[in-house]
């Protein structure tokens, strides 16, 4: 199968570079697989589309501020990514532009903070760092980290009053566990007060963790989708929400999953164990039709950038051709497009 049958072409002026005034007022595409139709609604409505015959399943993670700005010694400036954090205060992460730095360079980033660059490691331009610090490593960033948008999303630095917004609206309202350098971008769209009216019909409602990894920006390269690798993202199940899981598929509920995040840690257990179970683990899992779906049974997800793994995913969801239609259309009614873009349910 190759990549080239996965692109489509995308007017720039629907990249969303905002998100909308308020959460649950962007649009939704539903497309209903059975009936092959689609509705135009407001995120708002999803309360209309799942009630207590379903589960709902969200990925928890919180996004740290990941890109870091800094000086070496020379004046020159150095941009390092965070991407996973390692032992001893070592870091895994991208630096622009790499070609001005070597082993030992030690790049300022502020009176609190500063990185040594340690050494390049073989994966993809990747490289090891050194964070000296002193306290906490989470508490410096929050003073002088940057959201790490995606490279569409356009901003200037100087900028506080939307740089202030991005800290809040590219999180979603129940993130917890920080460690992802993107945002699980399908949840940004739920309010407390949806989630309360979806609770109040008796919808069950879970947790899962995936720290989202840099290759959620990465398009795929290669022109055959099998020599594609995805990049490894550590994920957490609790038990109470295998046993919720469990429990709903043993009684005939549908899960439905938010964002591809929680689609991948879901089918990554059950591949792995041949259940969900409470766990620790790792995804490197690559779905693409004609993948059978063990877990999930219905999406909330954004509209996904061409040739990307996200568009192959929600493609062997809901078949190549529907998706390929619905973008279309999402195109001629004006959606917006990605991180901060609409939506669609896929039931």
């Amino acid at each position: 199968m190759l990549i080239s049958e996965f692109d489509y072409e995308l007017p720039e002026e629907l990249i969303a570079q905002k998100p909308t005034e308020k959460r649950e007022q962007s649009k939704m595409m539903v497309l209903n697989r059975a009936n092959h139709t689609i509705e135009h609604k407001n995120f708002f409505n999803i309360v209309d589309y799942i009630d207590e015959n379903c589960v709902l399943i969200l990925n928890n993670t919180k996004v740290m501020p990941a890109r870091l700005y800094g000086y070496k010694d020379t004046g020159a400036k150095i941009e390092i990514f965070l991407l996973k954090e390692k032992e001893n205060s070592n870091w895994e992460v991208l630096i622009r532009p790499s070609k001005r730095v070597k082993t030992g360079t030690v790049v300022k980033i502020s009176d609190e903070l500063s990185a040594e660059i340690l050494e390049p490691l073989e994966d993809a331009g990747k490289w090891l760092v050194k964070m000296i610090y002193e306290g906490d490593i989470f508490e410096i960033l929050h003073k002088v980290g940057n959201i790490p948008l995606p490279p569409y999303i356009e901003r200037k630095m100087a900028d506080d009053e939307i740089k202030k917004l991005d800290f809040e609206r590219y999180q979603t309202v129940y993130a917890k566990d920080e460690g992802s350098v993107a945002a699980p971008t399908a949840g940004l769209h739920f309010t407390q007060d949806i989630l309360q009216k979806l609770k109040n019909k008796g919808v069950e409602v879970g947790y899962v963790t995936l720290n989202v990894g840099i290759g959620t920006f990465r398009p795929v390269k290669c022109d055959n989708i099998l020599d594609h690798k995805m990049d490894s993202e550590s994920f957490e199940i609790s038990e109470e929400t295998a046993e919720l899981i469990n429990r709903a598929k043993a009684n005939g509920k549908k899960i439905v999953a938010v964002g591809t995040t929680t689609v991948r840690t879901l089918e990554t257990a059950y591949k792995q164990f041949g259940e969900i179970k409470a766990c620790k683990s790792a995804s490197e899992l690559f779905i693409y039709p004609p993948y059978e779906f063990k877990v999930v049974d219905n999406l909330i997800t954004n509209f996904h950038l061409p040739k990307s793994t996200l568009l192959l995913l929600v493609s062997a969801l809901a078949s190549k051709e529907f998706i390929f239609e619905a973008y279309a259309e999402a195109i001629n009614n004006k959606y917006r497009f990605y991180s901060y873009g609409d939506c669609m349910y896929i039931f």
